[in-house]
């Protein structure tokens, strides 16, 4: 399994997650977890997901998340997770 984080957060509005899990699901990537939160009028949402199916590589996904970030109002960034592991160690 290929598993990458993907985080979004920015002011709340209608269709965030239905739009970033049809763009997912549209590049065979599968959720395999996720959680949001709004917080004030502010969402966050950071979601694993299994992309050793999609159809596209990792620098597409990223810079197309990116896009579609900036399409709805919020900020989309994704690492694989060994690099998300390492940033965060204690």
């Amino acid at each position: 399994m290929d598993r990458t984080i993907i985080t979004v957060v920015g002011k709340d509005t209608v269709g965030i997650i239905a739009r970033v899990c049809t763009y997912l699901a549209d590049r065979k990537i599968n959720i395999l977890d996720i959680t949001q939160t709004i917080v004030q009028g502010f969402f966050n949402m950071m979601m694993i997901v299994d992309t050793s199916e999609m159809d596209t590589d990792f620098t597409s996904l990223s810079e197309g998340l990116g896009k579609l970030g900036e399409e709805i109002g919020v900020q989309i960034k994704c690492q694989k997770e060994e690099i998300f592991d390492m940033m965060h160690r204690i």
